[in-house]
């Protein structure tokens, strides 16, 4: 025991031993609160990671599914199109069955020859039943005429004067024009009208709704 505790008195001494242990635990819940600051609770953690792995799973299963789509689209696409140009050769062999047709003299179809009717219409039944083989494939005939002039699936030959009917309309089919699903496979060669009264913007936005 020092000189100061036998001066000051046990009670003293023990206060002063109290304040000091007061301090140290002051300190070590300071030291404590600062730790427990630096280190990351382990609940939080946890929530935190599994957020961030749900979003991860979330991202890879859109991902994946534009994916399947995009796959879906080009197998889709690569069957419906993929006789395009077998197609667009056939329409060749089409239009000149047509063109053997057209050569034939009005005297000569209203003679009635049998032989020659039996051609006709040998002819006719080859030529519809290769139009129905390529519509089963997705291969369609335009019907442009009376329609308003399209540049996505007409190509303008030459101009009809006409104040009856709306400028650009499909007056005559030069040679007919086809759509393979919803692409253009050959343009209809068409003659438009001219000088007619101009279609209003909102009525071609009806007629374009109504078609």
């Amino acid at each position: 025991m020092t000189d100061d505790t036998k001066k000051n008195g046990p009670d003293e001494a023990a206060t002063e031993l109290g304040a000091d242990a007061e301090a140290v635990i002051t300190e070590a819940a300071e030291a404590e609160a600062k730790a427990a600051e630096q280190e990351p609770d382990p609940i939080e953690f946890l929530k935190a990671e599994n957020a961030d792995l749900r979003d991860r799973y979330l991202r890879l299963a859109a991902e994946m599914d534009n994916l399947r789509r995009r796959t879906e689209r080009d197998v889709k696409d690569a069957k419906s199109y993929a006789i395009a140009s077998f197609a667009r050769d056939m329409l060749g062999v089409s239009d000149n069955l047509r063109r053997a047709l057209d050569a034939i003299p009005a005297e000569a179809k209203e003679a009635g020859e049998a032989g020659l009717m039996a051609l006709i219409e040998g002819v006719e039944l080859t030529e519809r039943s290769m139009l129905a083989a390529m519509e089963r494939h997705g291969v369609k005939k335009l019907e442009p005429e009376g329609q308003k002039f399209d540049p996505n699936f007409h190509q303008a030959m030459f101009e009809i004067p006409n104040t009856e009917v709306p400028n650009n309309t499909v007056l005559q089919v030069v040679q007919a024009g086809y759509v393979i699903g919803e692409r253009m496979l050959r343009p209809a060669m068409v003659g438009v009208s001219k000088g007619g009264p101009k279609v209003a913007a909102t009525d071609t936005a009806d007629a374009e709704k109504t078609a």
